[in-house]
Order: C-alpha cells, then sequence, then structure tokens
C-alpha cells in the first residue's frame, strides 16, 4: 500500500499567508477540520492528507493574487475540481492552501461556427453539454464521473468516448493558466493548429498541478451526430471479448465507445440496474454517424463477434434504451460495491497496446484468483484501456497486502507489455513508484523543467515525482 508521506511544513509561512488571504478573500477562505478533510479526500486507499485552509476564487487574477501570496511565503499550492481523482492528487503531505476552483463554473463564449468554446475550470463535463445541447454540438470526453473540465485537463483525463474522440490532449486547443510566480499565461490563440512555439499547453495538460492551475480552456466541439446506436454482444470468455475488440480496430469500424464488463461486472449490473444480460463476459458499443451508417457499423460488429463465438447480440437506437445501458456502464463502481457490502473499492487502471490486451486482462483476472482477491473488471478496451476494481476488507492486513502486491504486478506487467501503468487515472501519489520503472530518464527532464518552473515546489508537491524539499 503506497504511503502517503508527509512533506517539511513551513508553519510561520502558512500562518501568514492565511492571515493575508483571509483579509483579502473573508469568508470564501474557510479552516474548518471538515471542509479541510473534505479538500483531502481521495477515492482510493491513501491516507487523506488535509490542506491548511481553502480558499474559492472567483476569477483568474484572484488565482493569480492567491498563488503570488503563497510564492512570497513558500506555501505549497493545491488546485482542487470535484474531488474525483483517484491517486492522491488533492492530497496536501507539506499542507499548504487548496484553491478550490469549482466556483468559476462559467461557459464565457460558444464559436459554434468554429466547433469550439471557452470556459473556466469549474464548469463540469455534464453541465457544458447540457449549455450546448440547444446548439446541436458536445464535448466528447466523458470519463465517467461528472468531472471538472479543468480537472480533466489536468490529469490528461479520457473515458469511454477516446477510441474515436481522442483524450483531453487532443481536445484542448489552448489554456489560460496561473504560474507559480504567479503570472498569468495564455498558451494559444483558437487556430485549430499552430507552429509558434514550445506546446504549453501539452505540457499542462496531465501535470497534474505541479506545474501551474488552469484557469481557463478553449475546447473543441463536436456536431451531435445524426443517428446514434448502440449494441451489446456476450461472449464465452474475456479472451475471445477482446480478440473481437482487436478485429473490430483493425477492421477500421469507427466505434465511438466499446467497453468490456467481466463475469463479476456483468453480475453487478444485472443486479444494481436491473438489467437482465447473460452473465458471462460482455461487450457494450455505440456508433455514431448517418441513419444508415450507424446501423451499418453495428451490423458489420455483429458479423466480427460471431467469429469469435459472441452471442445475445442486440442493437439498439432508441434514446431510452441506450440510456439505460450506458447508465449501468457509469454505475459500476457502486454496482460492484454490492458484490460485497462493506468492503472498500480501490480502483486501479492500465493501459497496453490493443495487440496485447487480451492476454493482460487474462493474466490479471488470473492473478485476483491465485491472490483470492474479489476484483471486477471494466475496461475502455477499444484503446487497450481498462480498470480492476479490488474489494478489499481493510481491517484484514492480509487482504491489503496482497491487493498492494497486485496492483504493483498489474503496473510492472503493463509496463512489461510495452504498455502504461496508467492509462487515465494519473500518477498521483499513488504510482509515483512505476513511473520511472516506465519512462526511466526521462523523469529526470520532468523533475527538470518542475525545478525550473517552481523553484521552491510550491504547486501540488509530492506529485508525480519523488520528493523534493
Amino acid at each position: 500500500m503506497v504511503q502517503a508521506t508527509a512533506l517539511p511544513r513551513n508553519e510561520t509561512g502558512i500562518e501568514t499567508a492565511i492571515s493575508i488571504l483571509k483579509q483579502r478573500f473573508g469568508d470564501r477562505l474557510q479552516t474548518g477540520a471538515a471542509i479541510r478533510e473534505q479538500h483531502g479526500h481521495t477515492t482510493t486507499w491513501i491516507e487523506n492528507q488535509s490542506p491548511d485552509a481553502v480558499v474559492f476564487p472567483h476569477t483568474t487574477q484572484e488565482v493569480s493574487d492567491i498563488v503570488k501570496t503563497c510564492a512570497a511565503h513558500g506555501v505549497p499550492v493545491i488546485p482542487f475540481g470535484t474531488g474525483t481523482s483517484l491517486e492522491g492528487h488533492v492530497n496536501a503531505p507539506a499542507g499548504g492552501i487548496s484553491v478550490d476552483l469549482m466556483q468559476m463554473d462559467k461557459v464565457l463564449a460558444v464559436h459554434a461556427e468554429d466547433l469550439d468554446c471557452v470556459v473556466q475550470p469549474g464548469v463540469t463535463r455534464e453541465a457544458l453539454n447540457t449549455h450546448l445541447r440547444d446548439q446541436g454540438l458536445f464535448f466528447p470526453i466523458d470519463p465517467g464521473a461528472n468531472a471538472s473540465l479543468g480537472g480533466m485537463a489536468a490529469t490528461r483525463a479520457s473515458g469511454t468516448n477516446a477510441v474515436r474522440y481522442g483524450t483531453m490532449k487532443d481536445n484542448v486547443l489552448s489554456l489560460e493558466a496561473v504560474m507559480p510566480d504567479g503570472q498569468i499565461i495564455r498558451t494559444g490563440q483558437r487556430a485549430k493548429k499552430s507552429s509558434a512555439g514550445y506546446d504549453l499547453a501539452r505540457l499542462l495538460i496531465g501535470a497534474e498541478g505541479t506545474l501551474g492551475i488552469i484557469t481557463e480552456l478553449t475546447l473543441c466541439l463536436q456536431g451531435i451526430p445524426e443517428a446514434i446506436s448502440s449494441a451489446r454482444c456476450s461472449f464465452p470468455t474475456v479472451d475471445a471479448a477482446c480478440r473481437a475488440v482487436m478485429m473490430t480496430i483493425q477492421y477500421g469500424i469507427p466505434v465511438a465507445r466499446i467497453e468490456l464488463l467481466d463475469e463479476m461486472s456483468v453480475q453487478a449490473a444485472n443486479a444494481y440496474s436491473g438489467l437482465n444480460l447473460p452473465e458471462t463476459p460482455l461487450l457494450l458499443l455505440e456508433f455514431h454517424g448517418s441513419e444508415g451508417g450507424a446501423v451499418e457499423q453495428a451490423e458489420t460488429f455483429g458479423q466480427i463477434a460471431e467469429e469469435f463465438g459472441g452471442t445475445d447480440f442486440a442493437a439498439t437506437s432508441t434514446t431510452e434504451d441506450r440510456n439505460k445501458l450506458w447508465q449501468a456502464r457509469h454505475d459500476m463502481y457502486w454496482a460492484c460495491l454490492q458484490l460485497r457490502p462493506g468492503a472498500r473499492g480501490i480502483s486501479t487502471d492500465v493501459c497496453v497496446p490493443i495487440s496485447r490486451l487480451a492476454e493482460c486482462v487474462t493474466q490479471a483476472q488470473k492473478k485476483a484468483d491465485d491472490l483470492g482477491l474479489l476484483a471486477p473488471i471494466v475496461g475502455h478496451v477499444g484503446d487497450g484501456n481498462f480498470h480492476t476494481l479490488l474489494l478489499i476488507d481493510m481491517e484484514s492486513a492480509d487482504e491489503v497486502a496482497k491487493a498492494d502486491a497486485f496492483v504493483g504486478w498489474l503496473n510492472d506487467l503493463a509496463i512489461s507489455m510495452e504498455g502504461t501503468c496508467t492509462g487515465e487515472h494519473g500518477i498521483g501519489q499513488g504510482k509515483r513508484p512505476y513511473l520511472e520503472k516506465e519512462l526511466g530518464p526521462a523523469t529526470r527532464y520532468m523533475a527538470a523543467i518542475k525545478a525550473a518552473l517552481d523553484p521552491d515546489n510550491i504547486m501540488n508537491p509530492g506529485k508525480i515525482l519523488s520528493d523534493r524539499p
């Protein structure tokens, strides 16, 4: 189990910064124990490390003022969105100030003719899509949780639509950000491409708040498809389902979503969401296009699935039926918790080349079974990414040790298959030991960038890279 190591605290600096910011922000700075604990909350097994205060800015200039105050006194700054991250990203190992961006929640502009929009970081993906709906547009990145768009950029989120529409790095045109010295920068304009200078937007996307705080995003949008068709198909084994996925991608079918549920996950979905699916490995798919195109894509997939023993194939284009299937997929975390009431759900993810997907998923299932762990698997398998949810009795030292061993083993397995220890959850605190295994000397250059931009290590310290004073 990854330990949330405490870093040295600057007690005098923290006390001074809080006093200054309290005068500046009044009731928008809170130091109560409950709200501080909430902002150190982590949805995994990493120990909660609360900040010393939480402040709620409304503008980019206010974020800049906060960072300048903290920089002047050597105080850590921890950006906070909705708190749905899974690897301890919002913990405060050296104390400091949590900057809660959720009141910066305005859609600033929509340029429908250019298929882009400008938003503040606290806008959630669901709120943006509600705002866009009457204009026939949508933002495609869907990580499941109703995360903030600033947080999604900071963790380089992806999700169920990534197989067709890419991840956050593919859907952000430019950013506004506050850097560690409080300077406000803009990384680009609204043009769809640029060869002008270093790509600072991509440097900040996925930096998890360690290089700056994102305060505005210019995002790519998509037109709502003329037709959307969903399909489901059961398979005799996970291996067969994964091989059907590989063939589907290699055949060039432009699937928008292709999701795997293993036997335990299907069992959980049936019980929690009132479905009646065969309790064998299942693929859920979605196709976007014209009326004829979406139907043709579904039919072609059905033919591929049949080659790999697929059964109970069913396609639907009705909104009610589609929503029921995808809501069940998005509810999988809560559904799987019902498989073992009282257990803690520990979610971990890896991503491998699609040619190694079947092998990696099958080995993960066998390893969990060998260790006696209950570990349902779901995945965005169109791009080789899957999640294992370990259902653990945290009072059992033996189970916790086995779960820890499993997570480490799975990270190492994915890396050995030329994959990554995290496809979308990020590094945070939880996966730092595996980043150097995956990237080797490249992490030294990451550390050099961090040191150059943030020499006093005030921006979300203790995340991604090894601890330093």
